[in-house]
């Protein structure tokens, strides 16, 4: 089965230099129906306008990870850290026993886009760390990428029962990932259109599947697609 929340539908928050759609629950946007996915809690579609961004704050336990579309994000957080994060990189901090960090937008001409995603951890308690990778276009290109999990090496580290893949889809291609028996899945339309086991999805759409043993999915002419692999 998979039931698609359209981009329309979500949530919005807008304050000068932010535009953040919300597929689920977050901030002021409260809808009961709509409060996550699994272990899946946020998945915000930001852009932030050119010098503007998120000053000072602090979270606990929850894995962050940013996924950057166009432009870049300047990150400094309370462990010292600080990275700018790009198209293809996937950053992911994990808030744990707490942190403080910012993010803003690294450039002052350029707006950036980006996605924040909230997973929320296995256990509480764990202590605070930051990670950030690179996977290039030509990596997701007509494959379906796995690029944060909590098993595998090479990729980055999720501290819960969860897999993201990430791919990119000219016209024609298709790729087909398969759903063992009594796991979820959660999809994203980064950008383009996509056709997901029949069914077209368009930029900031979003599909909660299960009960399916194949998900596929197809570029529609063409997609950028997350998919979260749930247990």
């Amino acid at each position: 089965m998979v039931t698609v929340r359209r981009a329309q539908d979500r949530g919005a928050t807008h304050i000068g230099w932010l535009d953040s759609r919300h597929t689920f629950s977050f901030g002021e946007y409260y809808d009961s129906a709509n409060m996550g996915f699994r272990a899946l809690r946020v998945i915000n579609d930001d852009r932030v306008a050119p010098a503007g961004g998120f000053p000072t704050h602090g979270h606990s336990d929850m894995e962050i990870v940013t996924y950057v579309l166009e432009g870049a994000l300047e990150h400094r957080d309370s462990l010292g850290t600080g990275s700018v994060i790009r198209p293809g990189d996937v950053q992911k901090m994990s808030a744990g026993t707490g942190i403080r960090h910012s993010e803003f937008n690294h450039s002052r001409t350029e707006p950036v886009h980006f996605l924040q995603i909230w997973i929320i951890p296995e256990r509480g308690g764990i202590a605070p760390s930051y990670e950030q990778l690179t996977f290039s276009r030509e990596d997701k290109l007509g494959k379906l990428l796995l690029v944060a999990g909590n098993e595998s090496k090479g990729i980055i580290h999720i501290n819960q029962d969860v897999k993201m893949y990430a791919t990119v889809l000219d016209e024609s291609q298709q790729v087909t990932h398969s759903l063992a028996k009594n796991r979820y899945a959660w999809l994203h339309v980064a950008r383009g259109s996509a056709t997901v086991n029949g069914k077209t999805l368009n930029a900031g759409d979003g599909a909660s599947i299960a009960q399916e043993d194949e998900i596929k999915i197809a570029g529609a002419p063409s997609a950028e697609v997350l998919l979260f692999d749930l247990g």
